[in-house]
C-alpha cells in the first residue's frame, strides 16, 4: 500500500477512535489492525500539511473537475496528490509510471492555473503570500492562537550561545513569546524564555528547521513544552551532598534528561547518579533508553525498565542517598486533549455529487425528519469525554459519571506515588506534575498528600511559592484557592499553566514538596549514633550504642576501667563478672538503672557506670546532670 493510500486510511478514520492523529500515525506496529510500510513521519506531515491546504485544493480541483475525468480517484486521494504536485518540490512520492502519478500529472498545466486563480481571489500576490494566510486560517480554526514550538537545549551536549551561532544563525531573536506568536509561522524568529533556562520558543512553521538539523538528530536539541519543563526546574536538584535523584515515572524521558542536564550543569558530585522508573518493559521503555542515551547521561542515569516504582524499596542500600524525586505519574491527559488537532478536512467534490442545495420537498422528507428529531436528541444527550493515557490512547468516556469514577481512581494512585517517595530516608525534595487541567489530580491529591501520615510524620509540607527557585516564583498562573480548601499558601504555591490562555502552554499542574528536618532527620543527621532500618539505635549486648562517624562502640569499657584504676587507686573494688562485664554482684550488669530496670544515659545517650557514682552524697549529684530517663528510641 503506497503512502498516498495509507495516509487516506488514517485521516478518513473517525477522530474519535484511536487517539489523536500523532498517536494513530506513531503507535507500535503491534497495536494498528494493518501495521503501516511506509515512514510514520511522512504519513504524519502529508496528513497536516494536506489538511491545511484542503479548503484552498479542494477549490481548485473541482475547478479542473479532476474527479470526473479520473474515476479511479477518491477524493481524498486527489487532495493528498494534488498538495505533492502542486506544493512540494519533489512532487508525488511514487515511481513515474505510477497510474496514482500519472492520474494528477496530466493533469498539471491545468491544476497549476486554477491555483494561480484561488490565489488571486483570496488577495495573495505571491505563493508565500497564500502559504502565510492558509498557516494563519489553520491556527485560527484550530482553538485561537498558534502555540509557538518549544525546543530545549540540552546542555549535556550544547549551550544555548553554540545553537544560535549555528542551527539558529539568521533568526531574529525577539523580547517576548507573543511576538513569535503573532508572527508568520514560517519567519526565522525565536525568543528566549524567560522562566525556564535554556528554552526557545519558535513558529510552528519552523518544526521543519528543527527535525532536519543535526543538533536535533544528536541529542543536542530536544522538543519539550514549556509546561513540561517546569518538575525539573522547580525540583532544583543540586550537587550538595551527592544526593542521588530519581524519576519515578520516567518514560520518554524528557524530564528525566532535564533533570540529569539540570544536575550536571550545577556540578554534578563524581557519585551522584540519576535512576528512572519506567513500568513498561517493552517500548517505552526502550524510548526512555533512547532518549538517556541521546541526550548524553547515560554514562550516570540508571534505566530500570519493567519496573514499578510503587514496589521499589526506599529503604534498599541502593537508595540510600536519594534525596530528590521527580513524579510525574498517569493521569486523565485533559490538558493536551486535541494537541495536535487539525482545522477541518475539506474535501473536493464526487462527480455524482449535487452542486446545488436539496429541494424543499427533499428537505421536508421522512428521512430528513427523522434526522432532524435525533439531532435534536443528540444535543440532550452529555456529550462525550476524551482522556489520553501515557501513549497518547484515548479513551472515549461515555459521561461526566465515568469522568468522575476515572479521575477518582487516577487520584488515589497519584497519591500513592508520591506518599511512596516520601519514605525513602534521605529524601527532601519531590516535584509532582500532571498534565491535567483537573482539580480532583491536582489540589485536591496535594491536599490528601499533605494530609497522609508519612508526610505529618517525616515533617513534608509544601514548598512555598517564596522558596521557588526564581522562574517557578515569577510565573503568575497559580493554584486554586476553592479547590484547596481556602488555603491560600498551598494555593500559591502550586503552578498551573492553561492551553490558549496566550503564554503558549498546554494544561498543566505542578507542585513540590519539602521536608523539614523532623524526627527522622534528627536521628540521622543530629544523632551520632548508628540506626537500623527502624530508626531505633544500634546497641551491643551491654546497651552501648554505635558511633556513626567512627564505627566504634561510644564507651570503651576496658579504657575507662584502665582510667579508674588510675585515679581510683585503693578506693573500693568493684566485681568484673567473668565475661568481662562489671558487676556490683546484683547480676544486673555495671551501669545505673532506674526504677523500673531501664539503664540511665545522659543527654548523648551514654550509659553511667555504678562505679561512678559511688561514694557520692546519698541525696545524689547536686547539678543533677549525670542522670536521666533513658534515650526514647
Amino acid at each position: 500500500m503506497s503512502l498516498y493510500h495509507e495516509t487516506a486510511t488514517i485521516l478518513s478514520a473517525p477522530t474519535t477512535h484511536g487517539g489523536t492523529l500523532k498517536s494513530r500515525v506513531f503507535s507500535p506496529p503491534s497495536s494498528q489492525k494493518t501495521p503501516l510500510r511506509s515512514p510514520p513521519s511522512q504519513i504524519y506531515a502529508l496528513a497536516v500539511e494536506s489538511t491545511k491546504w484542503s479548503a484552498v485544493l479542494s477549490e481548485v480541483i473541482n475547478a479542473t473537475d479532476l474527479l470526473r475525468l479520473e474515476r479511479k480517484l477518491t477524493p481524498i486521494l486527489a487532495l493528498l496528490l494534488t498538495h505533492d504536485l502542486l506544493m512540494t518540490k519533489a512532487g508525488v512520492a511514487l515511481p513515474a509510471t505510477h497510474g496514482l502519478r500519472q492520474s494528477v500529472e496530466r493533469h498539471r498545466a491545468r491544476l497549476s492555473a486554477e491555483l494561480v486563480r484561488v490565489r488571486i481571489r483570496r488577495g495573495c500576490a505571491t505563493l508565500e503570500e497564500l502559504r502565510a494566510l492558509v498557516e494563519e486560517t489553520a491556527s485560527q480554526k484550530n482553538g485561537g492562537r498558534q502555540h509557538p514550538r518549544w525546543v530545549r537545549v540540552n546542555t549535556l551536549r550544547t549551550t544555548v550561545d553554540e545553537q544560535l551561532e549555528s542551527t539558529f544563525k539568521g533568526y531574529e531573536v525577539v523580547a517576548t513569546v507573543a511576538e513569535v506568536v503573532d508572527s508568520s509561522p514560517t519567519k526565522k524568529v525565536l525568543c528566549l524564555d524567560g522562566n525556564v533556562p535554556n528554552l526557545l520558543a519558535l513558529p510552528q512553521g519552523r518544526t521543519a528547521d528543527i527535525t532536519k538539523s543535526e543538533a536535533y538528530k544528536g541529542g543536542m536539541l530536544i522538543l519539550q513544552d514549556k509546561a513540561s519543563c517546569f518538575p525539573a526546574v522547580l525540583l532544583d536538584p543540586r550537587p550538595d551532598g551527592d544526593e542521588d535523584l530519581i524519576d519515578g515515572c520516567a518514560a520518554p524521558g524528557n524530564k528525566t534528561t532535564h533533570a540529569a542536564a539540570i544536575l550536571e550543569a550545577r556540578g554534578r558530585g563524581a557519585t551522584q547518579k540519576v535512576f528512572a522508573f519506567e513500568k513498561d518493559g517493552h517500548k517505552r521503555a526502550a524510548t526512555l533508553r533512547d532518549m538517556v542515551r541521546r541526550a548524553g547521561c547515560d554514562d550516570f542515569t540508571e534505566v530500570f525498565g519493567g519496573t514499578d516504582f510503587l514496589r521499589v524499596d526506599p529503604d534498599a542500600d541502593r537508595y540510600a542517598r536519594v534525596g530528590y524525586l521527580l513524579l510525574d505519574p498517569s493521569c486523565s491527559g485533559s490538558g493536551i486533549v486535541g494537541r495536535d488537532e487539525l482545522p477541518e478536512l475539506c474535501l473536493p467534490r464526487g462527480p455524482n455529487e449535487k452542486t446545488t442545495p436539496p429541494t424543499t420537498k427533499e428537505k421536508k422528507g421522512k428521512k430528513r425528519k427523522r434526522e432532524d428529531e435525533n439531532d435534536q436528541n443528540e444535543g440532550k444527550k452529555e456529550m462525550p469525554v476524551m482522556v489520553i493515557d501515557d501513549d497518547g490512547e484515548t479513551t472515549i468516556l461515555k459521561s461526566q459519571a465515568d469522568l468522575r469514577t476515572r479521575i477518582t481512581a487516577l487520584a488515589t494512585f497519584q497519591t500513592a506515588v508520591v506518599t511512596h517517595a516520601m519514605r525513602f530516608p534521605a529524601a527532601r525534595r519531590i516535584t509532582y506534575s500532571t498534565c491535567s487541567v483537573y482539580a480532583g489530580e491536582n489540589e485536591h491529591v496535594v491536599l490528601r498528600i499533605l494530609q497522609s501520615d508519612v508526610a505529618r510524620q517525616r515533617g513534608w509540607r509544601i514548598l512555598e511559592r517564596k522558596e521557588q527557585v526564581t522562574g517557578m516564583k515569577e510565573w503568575p498562573v497559580r493554584g486554586d484557592a476553592d479547590a484547596c480548601g481556602g488555603d491560600l499558601t498551598v494555593a500559591d504555591a502550586c503552578i498551573r499553566t492553561y492551553r490558549d490562555d496566550g503564554r503558549g502552554t498546554m494544561g498543566f499542574f505542578v507542585a513540590g514538596f519539602v521536608r523539614d528536618s523532623d524526627s527522622d532527620d534528627e536521628e540521622r543527621e543530629g544523632s551520632p549514633f548508628v540506626r537500623d532500618a527502624e530508626g531505633r539505635i544500634v546497641r551491643d549486648e551491654n546497651g552501648i550504642p554505635t558511633l556513626r562517624a567512627t564505627g566504634l562502640k561510644a564507651v570503651d569499657l576496658d579504657k575507662m576501667e584502665g582510667e579508674e584504676e588510675e585515679e581510683e587507686s585503693g578506693s573500693e573494688e568493684y566485681y568484673v563478672g567473668p565475661e568481662g562485664d562489671e558487676d556490683d554482684g546484683d547480676g544486673d550488669g555495671p551501669y545505673v538503672r532506674d526504677a523500673e530496670g531501664r539503664i540511665v544515659r545522659d543527654a548523648m545517650g551514654m550509659p553511667t557506670l555504678k562505679s561512678a557514682v559511688r561514694g557520692r552524697d546519698p541525696e545524689g549529684d547536686k547539678d543533677g546532670g549525670e542522670e536521666w530517663d533513658g534515650f526514647d528510641d
